[in-house]
């Protein structure tokens, strides 16, 4: 999946410049001048990065930063810093408050691409393009594309999401929630069954090439990915 970097800045020239060499590098990108809008954003669809400029109207980017790092839902969207601001307090502060990384102006934009690449190279999740292997399962996420041995597994587009993030996270179990929050984001509509059905079709369509029992359900917590030869209990058996 292409990741979607949000552009939160002022300055039109700048946003210009930003939004070019973030389109150019094969991001997504959305662009904003306020924290406001930056906001409206967010509450539509977390992104997967954020550029964010220190000295904005209304409410500052050090301000808005604080306030995301101040709630789960966006406590760990990355942040990366632009400021004229060049005194070693102000980058300090930046820092404490959860900033990523902290860049002053003028800057180049192959340095802020680089910076870029490397936040979310540390990602644990979706937004990195690196095809995926294990144990014969290969998932690409730049074509969407999940095969075994040469043979392509159909998956709609939940059990592709929820196959994405358990194979990234692989060995470690996670409960209806967890997985109810990391894969289906903002749909607050859906509930722990949801997960459970989901898991049923994903393993069915696993079926077809013997890695069903890859997706383990673990009795009482939830599921995990594993491609350990382990027993594991059927969803009958799994507690609400």
């Amino acid at each position: 999946m292409i990741a979607t970097i949000l552009i939160v800045e002022d300055e039109a020239a700048i946003q210009e410049l930003i939004a070019y060499n973030v389109q150019r590098a094969g991001y997504e990108c959305i662009c904003v001048e306020n924290a406001e809008k930056a906001l409206a954003v967010i509450n539509d669809a977390l992104p997967d990065l954020i550029v964010l400029d220190w000295m904005l109207p209304q409410m500052s980017g050090i301000e808005f930063a604080r306030i995301l790092r101040s709630h789960e839902r966006t406590r760990a969207i990355p942040i990366i810093m632009l400021t004229a601001r060049t005194e070693e307090a102000d980058k300090v502060s930046a820092l404490e408050i959860g900033a990523d990384d902290y860049m002053t102006k003028p800057f180049s934009p192959r340095e802020l691409i680089a910076r870029i690449h490397a936040v979310l190279r540390r990602l644990p999740a979706a937004a990195c393009d690196e095809i995926i292997k294990i144990d014969g399962l290969r998932l690409s996420p730049a074509d969407h594309r999940v095969t075994c041995s040469g043979s392509v597994i159909e998956l709609g587009p939940t059990e592709y999401r929820l196959l994405h993030f358990l194979m990234t996270h692989p060995e470690r179990v996670y409960s209806r929630d967890q997985l109810l929050h990391q894969v289906w984001g903002d749909q607050v509509s859906a509930e722990g069954r949801t997960v459970d059905v989901h898991i049923r079709r994903l393993r069915k369509a696993l079926e077809a090439v013997s890695k069903d029992d890859y997706i383990q359900t673990v009795r009482g917590i939830g599921y995990r990915f594993s491609a350990t030869a382990m027993s594991f209990v059927k969803d009958s058996d799994a507690t609400t």
